[in-house]
Order: structure tokens, then sequence, then C-alpha cells
């Protein structure tokens, strides 16, 4: 009887290494071109017009929109935002959350495809390594080829591009929050301060990095939304997808070929949607996390599909449920308006509508009325009681105002001591010692409520009114 074999144990030679992270492959995309493609560089354009230009207006004699950390103000065009306005900020954090909800229940990763500024910034740099190095093929070709002069001079050039650019936008950013035109000046002259400077390389050299080095891995491995996004997509979102009972079974084939006798569909496996793809995923697996929206994909497969005489639309943008009932897109497109994006949009408008109003009737006044704790009450002059008090205002405007300062609530109060009106530069803020006197007789002792009113001495329909308490001593 045959005793049973028994398996010798694999050697060092034969054994498997697995790694427990997915070395990286470089990825190379391909130029398309084509409606979204369009978009794209409308969203790049706009956005970089934006951003680089805006800090260079200017508005009343200062810079349009300036977010002076220093002085505790930020100017936007004609706005002038304190301290006190935060609930802006978090009115504008709303809205933005709001506007990613709803843009994505109806079509997905908008943002990331087309507005992101990490996917601004590599189709920057992307553009700018088509020019110097050339496409597609081309890069690889250099890539793989040996080290030359020709090779370094062209990666050197490439480099120096990308770092300028970078260097060009950290300066950028750092002059929303610094005069743009002073800081200019001093970099020419080396006196930047070491704050300014350590926050223009940073951003500088954060911007080289993420868009020349690790482009698509800041959006599969560091971008949280790649992460919950499944979470805010349902089956009627509509996503960049790939028809497959349409393309399978896929091959290649001539034009003239009749692809029913071949018995393939309409994707003749020509890798073009892999090839443009920004991330280096195949859309035709079904939708992946790593997928950002940009529709490359679609371009390119409807110019392939154009060469061949078919129809668009192998990938499209659609949903899953018109994929798997075939709805046809005006069905689709209605079923896209579902209670949650109703919801999403109606929050948007009335909570933009709120905002839009209430700065359009934005004081330019703030006025603090706040006791002087060391001298509650006191009697003056024998027959009056005078409480003190400093008054804090605040003119948020961009031009100085001469103001009046009159108080109600008690019979006889009046204000002593103050030269009116009280002149108040533009966007600044004064404060003004206030004593208030009373006839001692006037009312009972105790505390009495009172008003302090605050009007332009030129424009009565500018007004505050704070309310405050009177003492009279027991």
């Amino acid at each position: 009887m045959n005793e049973p074999v028994v398996p010798a144990p694999a050697s060092a030679e034969t054994s498997i290494e697995i790694p427990l992270y997915e070395i990286r492959r470089k990825i190379y995309p391909r130029a398309v071109t084509g409606a979204f493609a369009r978009w794209r560089l409308a969203l790049v354009l706009g956005t970089q017009l934006f951003f680089y230009g805006m800090p260079w207006l200017t508005w009343n004699g200062r810079q349009a929109v300036l977010f002076d950390l220093a002085a505790r103000k930020f100017y936007v065009l004609g706005l002038v935002f304190w301290p006190q306005d935060v609930i802006y900020l978090a009115v504008l954090l709303i809205l933005s959350a709001l506007s990613l909800f709803l843009f994505t229940a109806l079509a997905g990763r908008l943002w990331c495809g087309y507005a992101c500024p990490q996917t601004v910034y590599t189709e920057i740099f992307l553009w700018v390594e088509r020019k110097i190095e050339g496409d597609r093929l081309a890069r690889i070709r250099l890539d793989a080829a040996p080290w030359s002069l020709e090779k370094v001079v062209v990666k050197v050039l490439k480099h120096t591009a990308w770092f300028a650019i970078a260097l060009w936008t950290g300066y950028t950013f750092v002059g929303f929050f610094t005069p743009i035109r002073d800081l200019g000046v001093r970099a020419i002259t080396w006196q930047l301060g070491g704050w300014e400077g350590f926050w223009i390389l940073f951003y500088g050299l954060a911007t080289y990095g993420n868009a020349g080095w690790m482009r698509e891995q800041v959006c599969k491995y560091m971008c949280p939304y790649a992460r919950f996004q499944s979470v805010m997509f349902d089956r009627d979102t509509m996503i960049i997808a790939y028809d497959e009972r349409r393309g399978e079974p896929r091959g290649s084939r001539s034009r003239s070929a009749d692809r029913a006798k071949l018995g393939v569909g309409d994707c003749v496996d020509c890798n073009i949607c892999v090839q443009v793809c920004p991330t280096g995923i195949d859309i035709r697996k079904g939708l992946q996390h790593e997928c950002i929206g940009c529709a490359a994909c679609v371009d390119g497969c409807d110019q392939v599909m154009d060469r061949m005489g078919y129809p668009r639309g192998l990938i499209r943008y659609t949903s899953q449920n018109a994929l798997t009932s075939g709805f046809d897109r005006r069905t689709m497109w209605r079923r896209t308006l579902r209670p949650r994006s109703i919801a999403y949009a109606l929050l948007l408008v009335a909570i933009a509508s709120v905002t839009a109003l209430s700065l359009a009737t934005k004081s330019p006044l703030k006025v603090d009325v706040m006791r002087d704790r060391g001298a509650l009450a006191r009697e003056v002059g024998g027959d009056r009681v005078e409480n003190v008090y400093r008054l804090q205002i605040m003119n948020v405007d961009e031009a100085p105002r001469e103001l009046r300062v009159d108080v109600a609530g008690l019979p006889g109060l009046r204000v002593e001591g103050i030269d009116q009106p009280i002149a108040i530069p533009a966007g600044s803020t004064r404060l003004v010692p206030l004593r208030l006197q009373a006839p001692a007789q006037a009312v009972a002792a105790g505390s009495h409520a009172i008003e302090v009113i605050v009007t332009d001495a030129h424009d009565a329909s500018i007004a505050r009114h704070e309310k405050s308490t009177f003492i009279f001593p027991r």
C-alpha cells in the first residue's frame, strides 16, 4: 500500500511576499476634448481668475477682499465684518455644506470633478506637463528613457514652471490676509515677516506637492469625501456609469464590421476611458470611490463612438435605477427631484435669502452700553441722581459719521458731559464715557429700564436703540 505523499514545505526561494500597502503606479492621463472637458476648462479659468485677480481689485481705496486678522476686520467688497459678525461665517459654512449635499444628491461628485482645488491645480500642472513633455505616450517614453542632458533639461524646466505657479499661489493666498501690494514690495526687498514668508512657502510647497506629485493619491487616500460619499448617494443619484448591457461583450473590430454578426457589444475595448482617467480607474468595473466625477471618460468614449458610427452614451451621466430599469432621460431627470433633493434646495434658498436680506438691512452702527461698576449711582447737585456708563460705538461702514446720543425711559432724564455730535471715522470703534442724570424725585428708588438712542446726525433712519437700567439709591 502506497503511503500518502506529504508536500514539502515551501523554501525561502518559493515564498510569496504580500505587501501591506499598494505600491503606487504612476498615472499618465491622456488629453481629451469634449463638452465636459470644456466645462472643466471654464471652471479652472473662472476659479483662478477669481483667486488670482480678486486681491488686486480695489474698493473705496483699499483691497476689495481682505481678511485683516491683525485689525480683526474682514473686508468683502463694500461690506466690513467684525468679530461680532461671526454668525455670517457660520451661515457660510452651512450654505457650503447644504450645497455639497444638494449637488451630491443630484449628480454625485460635481465639486470634486470640476471645482475642488486639488482637481483644478492638478489640471493646471498637467497642462504645463503636456506643453513641456508632450502627451501621454511621450511622457511614458521620457520617464522610461535613461537619464540624459535632454531629459534633465526637460524635467528641470517642468519643475521650475510648477514651482513658480505654486509659489505665486502661496503669495496670492497670503495676499488675502495681508495687503497684496505691500506684501509684494516687502517680498522684492527681502523684508517679509517671518510668518508671512512661512505661509507663502507652506502653501506653495503644499500646492507643488499635491498637484505635482501626489495628484490622485490625495483624492483616493487623503480626502474623506471619497469615503463617505456612498451615504449621500442613492439609486436615483446621477453618476458616471458604463452601460454594461449595451457594451458587453467587448471586442475590437474594424469600423465596417457588423457587431451583430461578431456577437459583440458597442465597447471596442480600446481602454481610452482608462487612459484619460486622472485617478487611473476602469469605469467599466462599476462605480468606485476613486472616481471623482470629472467625466473625462465620457468625452473619451463619445469620441470613439463617433469614429465607429455608434450612438454616444456608452459611458454617460445616468442613475442606477435608469440603467437597470431602462428609464428614458425625462423619467430619469424627474426622479432626481425626490424629497431629499427638494428639501436641500428649499433649505439652501431659504437660508441664502434670509442671509441676503440681513446683509442688505445690516446697520452700519453697533452700540454697546456698559455700566461703570465703580460708581453705580450717586447724587449730584443735591437734587439729581447720576449714573455713569461706557458707550462703545462701532462704525462698521466705510464712511465717517457724526452721531448724536439721546436717552428715554424716565422723566427729566438727560445726557451730560458729551460734546455732540460725536465724530467717528470709517471702520473704527470709539469708547465714550456717558453720564446720565435724572431728578432725584422722578421715580421711586430702585432699578428702572431706560433706552440709549444713537442716531446719525445727518440721517435719522440710521439709529440704534440699546436697553439699559438707571438706578435710584434708596
